[in-house]
């Protein structure tokens, strides 16, 4: 008989987790608010290593959607799936809502930027990065500080280590934020406008970052106003529209090559208005 050997998940992987799935797969989603719904029979996947970008007008329900991927809104109808796992609920009929204990576990797998920086003004930035890796991930100290100065140098900011939020730029806030997220190894990372905030001289550093995360192969999805960035980065972009998937697929094809009129109708108006 031959030898039975065991097989233990990949670090950071959990063993309820699918590596043969899709990194997140969302069918049929909707999300209302009332009487208003901002989502409606969502359907879209994202590959490993791939980058998707949510485009579309203010109010359409990208940021909705982002944070439906993390639980942090609840969605009404349809399943959202990370790496196989089923997010906020368990399996079966009926489904019942994951407890926090359990919302947590599902989250460890998953970094989140928002457009606000949330650092603890009261910590350096080494001690922003490392609080999660010994609060979270049980680190010692030592080892914390450590990779938290890898992480920071992985962003450029190796010398601002020592320094407090008050006294970095809103760029630099925004990297540590990034350094805190990609300390954790996540396998995804979900991105909320993280440039809306910063005064334009400030996206590009930003933006370098994530440019360099993607190189990495890290799973990313982005919700952005920025189209250059998701026409040269995205390996796909969803335009989304009044709830609605309007568009999806390479950015060629989006920006160039799509027929529906929505999408042309907010490419122009884009152009027209950064242009000089």
């Amino acid at each position: 008989m031959p030898a039975v050997t065991e097989t233990k998940p990949m670090r950071g992987q959990d063993s309820t987790t699918d590596p043969t799935a899709p990194m997140v797969s969302i069918r049929g989603v909707s999300k209302a608010y009332g009487t208003n719904e901002v989502l409606h029979d969502i359907n879209l996947t994202v590959n490993r290593s791939e980058v998707v970008c949510l485009i579309g007008p203010s109010g359409s329900g990208k940021s909705t959607l982002l944070r439906c991927i993390n639980f942090l809104e609840v969605y009404d109808r349809g399943e959202i799936r990370i790496e196989g796992r089923l997010v906020g609920y368990t399996e079966g009929d009926p489904r019942r809502r994951l407890s926090n204990r359990e919302l947590r576990d599902l989250r460890r797998n998953v970094g989140m930027v928002f457009q606000q920086f949330n650092l603890w003004p009261h910590m350096t930035a080494l001690e922003n990065v490392a609080e999660a890796l010994v609060q979270v991930r049980g680190m010692d100290k030592v080892a914390a500080a450590a990779r938290a100065r890898q992480m920071l140098a992985r962003v450029g900011l190796a010398e601002k280590a020592d320094a407090y939020p008050a006294r970095l730029s809103g760029g630099q806030q925004q990297r540590v934020a990034i350094a805190r997220v990609i300390a954790m190894e996540p396998h995804l990372i979900l991105f909320d406008e993280p440039t809306s905030a910063l005064d334009p001289e400030l996206v590009g550093e930003v933006l370098q970052v994530m440019r360099d995360l993607a190189a990495d192969g890290m799973t990313m999805v982005v919700v952005t106003h920025e189209m250059g960035f998701a026409a040269n980065v995205a390996d796909r972009v969803a335009f989304l529209d009044r709830g609605r998937i309007a568009a999806f697929g390479p950015p060629r094809e989006v920006f160039h090559e799509s027929s529906e009129p929505r999408v042309k109708q907010f490419l122009q108006t884009y152009h027209e208005r950064n242009s000089f």
